[in-house]
Parts: structure tokens; sequence; C-alpha cells
């Protein structure tokens, strides 16, 4: 049988809603002929891509490798038919938080100014790979390691690594923290785009709690309520800054490593290599 983009479609909404009643909603069918639906694609590609052995739906191993190859497919076709696409595609710039820190607004800035005929859009993505593999980011600004296959990197800079801490703990009062200092205390990780593991403490001296969390929104929240402290870049306080967090210089840990990333299996933007100049143009002048 052809498989069609309502195939791709339903299988998405089924993958984010968790059920086929919720699927169905979202995409205004009923639950019999969105179950046909999924039962085609999942003939035509010869394996089971959701597991419907309990109550709440979970994507088998085929299924979640499948859901970044569909979401691109269809990110594609809509992007090819959108009607603004027939004069000039939006470079969507990618990224999971700071985004370029302090120089993200002159960025932008001097972008629109340089190349006013070339829309920037810059698109916050919380996930490891800030929308490239799913489609939704032409490029991105990656921080840490980045482990994820397919991608192409260009080293931008390397960040200081910063401490947060509640403003009104004994530890804002100092002027620099070390790894130690921050041990003693529960630690938020947010383990979907941060760049903070435990791994970063020696291997006997590791905090004994940590929280973990989602996003930045909900790392900051965690620390100014007292909770916890945290570890993040230099980029974070000049974009995140907070009345009940202060943030100091965290000096023995290691900097962390700033990439523009690009899918290795698509062609590039042709405007990308314009932001990679003027990226680098800020930076040397800074």
């Amino acid at each position: 049988m052809t498989i069609e983009l309502r195939h791709l479609r339903a299988f998405l909404a089924i993958a984010e809603e968790g059920t086929i009643t919720r699927a169905a909603l979202r995409l205004h069918t009923g639950q019999p002929a969105l179950s046909r639906t999924l039962r085609q694609l999942e003939n035509h590609l010869g394996t089971r891509l959701i597991d419907r052995s309990t109550h709440h739906l979970e994507l088998t191993a085929a299924g979640r490798a499948f859901r970044d190859r569909a979401a691109a497919a269809l990110a594609a076709v809509d992007g090819a038919l959108d009607p603004r696409a027939l004069t000039v595609l939006p470079l969507r710039l990618g990224h999971p938080w700071p985004a370029l820190g302090e120089y993200t607004a002159p960025l932008l800035r001097r972008w629109d100014r340089e190349h006013p005929d070339q829309p920037l859009e810059l698109r916050r993505i919380d996930d490891r790979t800030a929308g490239l593999a799913r489609g939704r980011a032409d490029v991105a600004l990656l921080r840490g390691e980045v482990t994820e296959p397919g991608l192409v990197t260009e080293l931008l800079l390397e960040e200081e690594r910063v401490a947060a801490v509640p403003a009104d703990c004994e530890l804002a009062g100092r002027e620099t923290l070390a790894l130690a200092d921050l041990a003693a205390r529960p630690v938020v990780l947010n383990t979907v785009a941060g760049t903070t593991t435990l791994d970063l403490w020696p291997a006997g001296a590791r905090p004994s709690a940590t929280i973990e969390v989602d996003n930045t929104d909900e790392w900051l929240t965690a620390i100014a309520g007292g909770r916890a402290v945290g570890v993040s870049t230099a980029a974070t306080p000049r974009l995140h800054s907070h009345p009940m967090i202060a943030y100091r210089p965290l000096a023995d840990a290691p900097p962390v490593p700033l990439f523009l990333a690009r899918r290795a299996d698509t062609p590039p933007h042709p405007a990308v290599p314009a932001l990679v100049r003027l990226i680098r143009e800020l930076l040397s002048d800074a």
C-alpha cells in the first residue's frame, strides 16, 4: 500500500498523546480509523511501533527510532508547502536554554541590519539537539559534549562554569565557590538539556542528593526556593538573573564548550555560513 502523510501524522499524534482516544480527538477522527491507520503503517514497515499492552501506550524501540524520522519528514514537507517559503526560507536557530548568552541580542540586531532579506528565527527547544533531530531547526547552539549521531559541529567558544545558590544562603556571601562547597547540599540537574551531571564531581566526593528537572525554569525555581544549588555556565546569569539566586564563579570546574551544530544528512541552509561569520565576529570583538 502507499504510505501517506496522514500515516505519519497519526503515528506522531498517538506517540505524543499517549492514548488513541486523545490522539483521535486531536486529529478530529474516530478511534477505529486511527487504529487502522497505525496498523497500516506498522504493516508497511514490518514492525510494531507502539506497545498496546498497557492502558497508556508506549513506543517500542523501533517506534522511538521512527519518531524522529517521521517528525523530520513532516517538518520538511510542511516547510516546502508553506507559501512563505516561496520567497525566502527562514534560518531556524535552535537552542535549549541561554542561546548565545550575552551575545544573543547583538546577534539578532546585527543580523536584521546586515541581512534584512533573510529571516533568522531563534527557537528555544528543550531537548538534546535543540530541534535538529526532529527537523524543527536548521542549525543549533549546543553546550557540552555532543554525543548524538549524525551531527556536524563547530566549536565556537568555551564558557566558564558558575555555581547558582539561593541568595539568602551562606554560600552566596563568598566571592568564589568550589565543587566541594556544593556537594553537601542537594544539586538540581536539568536532565533534558543541562550540561551538569554527577560526573563533574570526583568519584568519592559527589553530592548525596539530587533533584531532577526537565527545563531551565524548573531549575531556577528549585534554587530560588532554597531546595537545591546548581551548576551552569557564565551565559546563564546574563540571561536568567533572579533576585533570589546568586551566581558565583566555580573555581575548580572545567569550562563548557559551545558548539554550532547541524544535521549531516541534509544540505545546510544557504545562510549558515553568514551566521557563522557573524557569530565569530561578535566573539572576536568581545
